[in-house]
């Protein structure tokens, strides 16, 4: 089976599986460690849309995410038997996908082109007023110039929704350093949509 079946949809269709019958990523880790790899497909369903959203913000750039998140499962295939445990494969996976986004922005060094400021916040509503969209635009260039360490702590503590707890967990670091580094973000953000106004 290659890489791109692993990723795709129609794998867990051809074997009538939903990714949602109740099994953990313990299970489905070592069943594929155990030989039945086409499992794998369940992992990369569970998890894809959630990281590209990530991986979105971090780059900047849908097309980029889309590369880092098949590398990033790619990687984690091929290294799955480094996973010491497997019931924290989605915490494993997230380092692998965030030293591929890092490795990325050092890459490119250059800052992101003001059409990538799209990927950084959520889509616009039709609704929401001109002058709110405005700012959200404002937010979004200004998302763009903060450190890669501080846009990660900010998307995944006001974007994916992630406590201090549950972020100093799967960076490994401490809270009060998270708080340090979101302070600076914040700042920075002040900064920049203060010199944008």
């Amino acid at each position: 089976m290659t890489v791109g079946r692993l990723a795709s949809r129609g794998a867990l269709k051809e074997r009538g599986l939903s990714g949602s019958e109740g099994t953990t990523d313990g299970q489905v880790v070592r069943a594929v460690l155990a030989g039945d790899t086409e499992r794998y497909a369940e992992l990369v369903t569970r998890y894809r849309d959630r990281y590209a959203r990530y991986a979105a913000r971090m780059l900047g750039s849908a097309d980029e995410a889309e590369d880092a998140v098949q590398d990033a499962f790619v990687r984690a295939f091929d290294q799955l038997a480094q996973c010491r445990d497997p019931d924290k494969f989605v915490g494993w996976f997230f380092l692998i996908l965030r030293n591929r986004c890092f490795a990325e922005r050092r890459r490119s060094k250059d800052v992101a082109p003001l059409e990538a400021a799209g990927a950084v916040a959520a889509p616009e509503r039709p609704e929401v007023p001109v002058e709110t969209a405005e700012r959200r635009r404002a937010l979004q260039h200004a998302l763009l110039e903060l450190t890669p360490e501080q846009r990660e702590v900010f998307v995944l503590k006001h974007v994916e929704g992630l406590s201090y707890g549950e972020i100093a967990e799967r960076l490994g670091t401490s809270v009060p350093s998270l708080k340090m580094r979101m302070h600076r973000a914040y700042d920075r953000l002040r900064e920049q949509l203060r010199d944008r106004a």
